[in-house]
């Protein structure tokens, strides 16, 4: 153990806290000089930390201590909340699918959840965030069992943005299995159980990191694309494209090799609806999705900086709300009646829309990209529907289509470079596709992908899994 040294003065100590306080105070405001101010104590903590690494027990004595719990706390408060999206996803998925594949919906949900986290820890943290790489493709290893006192006290200063690597890597976990998720969502009510299982646990573990560590890893998008200069630099906050655009595509892949359910579409070219089972399950996922946003663009601000989380969470709600009655609109004029399943697809679409710039733009600004997102949903699943591309939930136009347009948008209203994003956004993208195309396939020529007709009419809960959601109700015809 390292021997503790007192390496703060008391001179230092107040000198600082009244820095960081008067950088509170006026950060509040949006003022500039509480961000120069907050730079100098996060300068001074770097610089004490380097001299003489802190024990924790001593470190939380200090000043700077303060500022780091409260940031560590809403790292760990948004990692929960970013936790509460899965119940919603498996809510939105089940409700909007046929009641016999519910208990399936549920399965795979959870399975998600519990493989993300461990494939996460035993390889794709560290392959995201590798520290000097190639800035294409880093190795993966598992997160250390324990960590010394001196790498700790690296971890709780401004050279680690201010919360502990555990608080970082279960946030960052929490977003990892969301890829495979918008995939479930997709390739619902047909698909083997234990294929999805091994192409989801493949997608999650190993392509989803290597995508994400051309941005947040620091890899070629955030350096090499722009050349050095930061005005060129590809931009994604908290993942329109790293995300949701990489999940999108993913199902867009997964759905192709895979095919449309049996009967969605006539031979004479007709297009029937499957209907989902359950609406009030369905809008109560959507407002568990909505509730997790603000989490999941609220903790990439990663510091609870009073302007930047409060800016975050304005934007956030603001483009849930615009996409929502934009969609409203919009489908009620096609239809000529008000569609529920839309709304709902609105607003999750205003929430993708906006996840790329939520902290560059104004409410107004965020106003204007939710809106056109939720335009977009509409024609995107209409579009989608009719090219005979089964996708039961709307998520490759919700996750994908919406994903691209969020990530422009940050070009066009957040000071982000046009091409850079559009750049940063096709690779993405593309790389997302011509992966899932490539274990998807291997996994349909190795394994099968596709349950047989008649399990997929009597429905995959008693096919795979010998139980049933509802029991006491009689089923609905189909």
């Amino acid at each position: 153990m390292i021997a503790q040294k007192s390496i703060l003065r008391i001179p230092k100590w107040i000198a600082l806290m009244f820095m960081m306080t008067l950088a509170l105070a006026l950060g509040a405001h949006g003022d500039e000089a509480a961000t120069a101010l907050q730079a100098t104590a996060d300068s001074a903590v770097e610089s004490v930390t380097e001299a003489a690494p802190l024990a924790y027990d001593a470190f939380m004595e200090s000043p700077p201590a303060a500022m780091f719990t409260v940031n560590n706390l809403w790292i760990l408060i948004s990692a929960a909340l970013v936790f509460i999206m899965h119940l919603g996803f498996a809510s939105v998925e089940s409700g909007l699918t046929q009641s016999k594949n519910t208990v399936n919906i549920l399965f795979k949900n959870v399975f998600i959840v519990c493989m993300g986290l461990l494939t996460y820890a035993l390889w794709g943290f560290n392959a995201m965030y590798p520290g000097e790489f190639n800035g294409f493709l880093a190795l993966g290893a598992p997160i250390p069992n324990a960590m010394d006192a001196g790498d700790m006290a690296a971890n709780m200063t401004g050279a680690y943005a201010n919360y502990t690597y555990w608080s970082d890597f279960i946030f960052q976990a929490m977003f990892a299995a969301t890829a495979a998720t918008i995939v479930s969502g997709a390739v619902a009510e047909r698909i083997k159980l234990n294929s999805f299982m091994v192409a989801g646990t493949l997608l999650v573990m190993f392509i989803y990191p290597i995508t994400g560590s051309w941005e947040w890893g620091g890899g070629w998008l955030n350096g090499v694309l722009s050349g050095g200069d930061e005005s060129k630099e590809f931009i994604d906050f908290a993942g329109s494209s790293l995300v949701h655009a990489f999940g999108g595509f993913a199902a867009l892949a997964a759905v192709l090799v895979l095919g449309p359910r049996k009967g969605k579409y006539g031979p004479d070219g007709s297009i029937r609806p499957i209907l989902g089972h359950s609406m009030p399950l369905a809008t109560i996922g959507v407002f568990m999705l909505f509730l997790g946003w603000f989490g999941f663009n609220g903790g990439s601000v990663l510091s609870a900086d009073p302007a930047g989380v409060s800016l975050v969470f304005v934007t956030t709600g603001i483009a849930a709300a615009a996409g929502g009655m934009s969609s409203m609109l919009a489908s009620w004029m096609l239809s000529k009646k008000p569609d529920l399943s839309m709304v709902l697809n609105g607003i999750l679409a205003g929430l993708v829309g906006i996840t790329a710039g939520a902290d560059s733009m104004g409410p107004w600004s965020a106003v204007i990209v939710g809106a056109i997102a939720g335009v977009i949903v509409v024609f995107s699943i209409i579009f989608i529907d009719r090219i005979k591309i089964d996708d039961p939930v709307g998520a490759i136009s919700v996750h994908g289509v919406c994903g691209v347009w969020g990530t422009l948008a940050v070009g066009i209203f957040g000071g982000g470079a046009f091409l850079s994003q559009l750049i940063g956004t096709l690779s993405v993208s593309a790389f997302a596709f011509l992966s899932s195309l490539a274990i998807f396939s291997v996994v349909k020529v190795t394994m099968g992908l596709r349950v047989s007709a008649e399990e997929e009419f009597g429905g995959l809960d008693v096919g795979e899994h010998g139980q049933e959601a509802y029991p006491d109700f009689s089923p609905t015809s189909r």
